[in-house]
């Protein structure tokens, strides 16, 4: 089942406020926007560094000059009608704008208020600038990726700005509308890459309490040591994702190559796997990746493609699950997670910047007057699109 717009589902009628920014606020937006939240953007002034693209979806936008009192007054009155507010700038900067929780608190005592930093809140190096690639290195995430002796592999900014951030900033403002609609109160995320990342890390620090982890890189059952849990190149210089950590997966994968189990060796021999990763890797070396995955497809064997994310849009796997929107220019992701009561999408519209001042600006309870009155005064900037 389809539809045109992801606005039925459960977040309907939630009203978020999100200040402009990159990465991870702007993301937590999109998820929430999916599930049928209405998100208002506050733009600003002059050009971006990223031009609203996937995380714009579902979106409204408004362009409002912060550094005007107007402006703040009329974000104010948004922030009024609002349920949650997402900030990701430097810890103190909205309170200097007049926008800070304890005066959006004042217009709204229910509304959750959710920040977005890589350091928190406070701390030494709340301050400070920094990266995903600083956050996740602060945690003992970069350190355990890549080959041993030679520099960390940072992965993308999927494991920090995303994982540990955006991931958390929305478990924590959902979690405080469930609290709100129990105590009619208002709350403040505190939503920081570094905190998040490291209660990722959790599953490593329960191995390495059971004594089953080391800090040492390619030495442990997921970070490549294990010659049955890593990637081989094929023929046609492509790779095959190998993950059969469990024996009756391995035992599958070794039915379908052509390695005697006796020369192989045992799978938890280690001091037979670099002579299994030499095996492994002669063997996968002489087919195309196409053709092992024709071999492995439908197996238990946990042997499947690596794929590049324009193959990965038309995998058949993936295209049976709709898990993609080709919608204009814009390669969408689809919906997730995937909720009984809400319809996939077949179309996202993207935000125009400050597109929606109109709009947001009477819904909010302006009159015509009133918003002629602003763009006058240079607190909004009417889209000249």
């Amino acid at each position: 089942m389809t539809d045109s717009s992801p606005k039925s589902g459960p977040l309907s009628g939630i009203k978020i406020v999100e200040l402009a920014g990159i990465g991870p606020g702007p993301y937590a937006g999109q998820l929430l926007a999916d599930m049928g939240a209405d998100v208002i953007v506050i733009d600003r002034p002059g050009g971006s560094i990223v031009p609203k693209a996937i995380d714009g979806r579902g979106k409204k936008s408004i362009i409002l000059d912060l550094k005007k009192p107007e402006a703040v007054a009329a974000l104010l009155k948004l922030v009024a009608s609002a349920d949650v507010l997402i900030e990701g700038l430097r810890p103190g900067v909205t309170e200097r704008m007049g926008v800070g929780p304890d005066a959006c608190h004042e217009v709204n005592p229910g509304l959750i208020y959710g920040r977005m930093t890589g350091w928190g809140q406070t701390g030494p190096w709340s301050q400070m600038a920094g990266h995903d690639i600083n956050y996740i290195g602060m945690t003992g995430v970069l350190n355990a990726i890549g080959k041993d002796g030679q520099p960390p592999v940072p992965p993308l900014n999927m494991i920090g700005d995303f994982g540990g951030g955006s991931m958390f900033l929305v478990n924590g403002i959902l979690a405080a509308l469930v609290e709100r609609a129990r105590t009619g109160k208002g709350n403040i995320v505190d939503a920081a890459i570094v905190d998040g990342t490291n209660s990722l890390m959790s599953f490593v620090h329960g191995m390495a309490g059971l004594g089953q982890w080391r800090t040492q890189r390619e030495a442990n059952l997921l970070d490549g040591a294990t010659p049955f849990y890593r990637c081989y190149m094929t023929s046609d210089g492509k790779f095959m994702a190998v993950g059969c950590i469990e024996p009756q997966f391995f035992a599958a994968m070794m039915e379908r190559l052509p390695i005697d189990n006796d020369i192989y060796g045992g799978q938890h021999d280690r001091a037979a796997w670099a002579n299994q990763h030499e095996m492994l890797e002669d063997v996968f070396a002489t087919k195309t990746r196409d053709e092992w995955e024709a071999i492995f497809a439908g197996t238990d064997a946990c042997v499947t493609p690596v794929l590049d994310y324009v193959e990965a849009a038309t995998h058949p796997a993936n295209a049976a699950r709709q898990a993609f929107v080709q919608d204009g220019r814009w390669l969408h992701p689809q919906l997730a997670p995937r909720l009984a009561t809400q319809p996939l999408a077949s179309h996202f519209d993207i935000a125009t910047k400050g597109g929606d001042y109109a709009a947001i600006l009477t819904e909010a309870g302006l009159g015509h007057e009133e918003i002629s009155q602003l763009i006058a005064a240079g607190a909004v900037v009417a889209n000249k699109d």
